[in-house]
Order: C-alpha cells, then structure tokens, then sequence
C-alpha cells in the first residue's frame, strides 16, 4: 500500500514518521522542502510537486493549516487530476465544515473516497501516537482505514461527512474555554500568595482535574509559552466555531469572549506564542 502524506509541520512530521515506523511506504511533500526532507532518515520518498506525491497512491493523508491551505492544495488541477480512482482522501486538517463538504463532492465526482478526520492531543499525541481522532465518512470506507488511522492515535467514527470537522470544534470549545479558566486560576493564585504550582498538584484527581490543567497550567507557571499549538491555530479554531453557530442560528457566547481574547492576541504580536499565553491576555486585561 502507498501512503502519500501532504503537510510536513508540527503535526504532520511525527504522524507521517509514525506511519514510517510502522513499516509502511510513504512519499511526502511539504512546501518547505527543508521540513519534508527532515523524514528521509526515516524512509520517506520526497516528493517535490503535488502531483508526483499523489500519483499512484492509494491513501492521501492531508495535515495542512487552514481552509486556505486546503484549497490550495485540493483545488490544484495537479492534486484532482492525478488521484487514481477509487483512491482515498484522508483530509486531517482542522478546517470548516463547508470545505470538507465541498470537497468531499468533489472528489465523489471522480470515484475518489474522501474521509474529514481532524486530530486532538497537540504535537504531544501525535509524537505518541496517541491523537483523538475525529471521523467524518462513510462507514465502510472508515472500516478500510481504520488500521492506518489507529497507527496514528484513536480513531472514532462520529458520522457523515464534515461530523468530524464538527466534533473538533466541540473539541475547540472546551480547549477554549478551559484555557481561559485554567489562565485564571493561575492568575488568582498569583495575585493572591498562593503557589499555582501547588494549587494544580492539589486539584489533581478532583472535578477539575484534566490534561489543560496539567499541561498548559504548567506552562503558565513556567511562563514557557514555545509553541506546542499556536495562538493563531486556536484563533482560526474560534472563529470556525462562532461560524458554526451561524449556520443553525447558534449564539455561543463563552465561545465568542475566547474568540476576542485570542484575537487580541494575535493582533499583539503573540500569534507564534502557545495557545496557553491566553495567560498572558488575562494579565493585561487585569492591569486595565
């Protein structure tokens, strides 16, 4: 079987290396040739166009930034026209639902199968293999692939096609909304004398115990904000999220608030900063 495997980012290197160990055949292709070539160690053919990393290939796995970079790479004649038929397009990338829609019929049209499967657990799940993983498709189809996607985390099967899409902003929103709380806790212990540090240790294994806490609270406390994901990811998240809403008449008023927190982020030069520096806009609305 030939695995093709399009986006060679944060994300995308330890999930195509894993797919690599594993023993399978593998040809990538990122833009930045540097990031791409970095997988040659570990047996990968790269490829230096989108049609020579498609052509012949039986599983196309997408890991790309945004709707943008989706359509540049999926609306290519050189990514349409040279999947061979019956073929499948494992798009996971975290995207809008209206795009995997678009393209999930688009690719219908040339007997190619298509599958949206966006990914939770950050570069950590994905070094682990350990990624929750969110599937939009057919079921018989999902069924095919389930081997290649349990090499790279847990898939789950949560509908239709753009399901997934969806299951990830519900993923977002939590993400979110309990960055911003985490951010405060941290925030209150601070200003208050009392250790953060301690407080997370203490809410270990109580209601308000979770991964966030544990993760991005450490980070808080670290002040170590290197990106593990990105402030402007988790923007683009919201912003998808509030859009969703949209489309069936949805106010989500939490979710909005993070969305105007991240945006200032983003609008002060943190984009490149990790999405637990929503510390870091806690504080300055403090000192307002």
């Amino acid at each position: 079987m030939q695995i093709s495997f399009i986006g060679i980012g944060l994300m995308g290197f330890p999930m195509a290396k894993n797919l690599l160990k594993s023993g399978y055949k593998v040809k990538v292709f990122n833009r930045s040739q540097d990031k791409a070539k970095r997988l040659k160690e570990f047996g990968a053919e790269v490829s230096t166009s989108i049609k020579n990393v498609v052509i012949n290939s039986d599983i196309i796995i997408t890991m790309l930034t945004d709707d943008a970079a989706v359509e540049k790479v999926m609306g290519s004649e050189e990514f349409i026209k040279n999947i061979k038929p019956q073929a499948t397009v494992i798009d996971m990338s975290s995207i809008s639902p209206e795009i995997s829609k678009k393209y999930s019929e688009i690719l219908k049209e040339r007997n190619i199968n298509y599958l949206d499967a966006p990914v939770s657990g950050g570069t950590i799940g994905a070094e682990d293999a350990s990624l929750a993983i969110m599937v939009g498709g057919d079921e018989k189809i999902f069924k095919e692939n389930f081997d290649i996607l349990k090499i790279l985390g847990n898939p789950t099967l949560v509908g239709p096609v753009s399901s997934g899409q969806i299951s990830k902003l519900a993923n977002q929103i939590i993400v979110g909304v309990t960055i911003g709380a985490v951010a405060e806790a941290v925030t209150l212990c601070e200003k208050s004398g009392t250790k953060p540090d301690k407080m997370i240790k203490a809410l270990a294994g109580g209601w308000a115990d979770s991964k966030i806490l544990q993760t991005h609270g450490k980070r808080m406390t670290d002040k170590d904000f290197s990106p593990k994901g990105k402030t402007t990811t988790q923007l683009k998240d919201m912003t998808n999220i509030i859009n969703a809403g949209k489309a069936v008449d949805l106010h989500l008023p939490i979710s909005k608030l993070i969305k105007e927190m991240y945006q200032n982020l983003v609008k002060n030069g943190h984009g490149d900063t990790d999405h637990s520096s929503l510390y870091n806009e806690i504080n300055k609305i403090d000192k307002k």
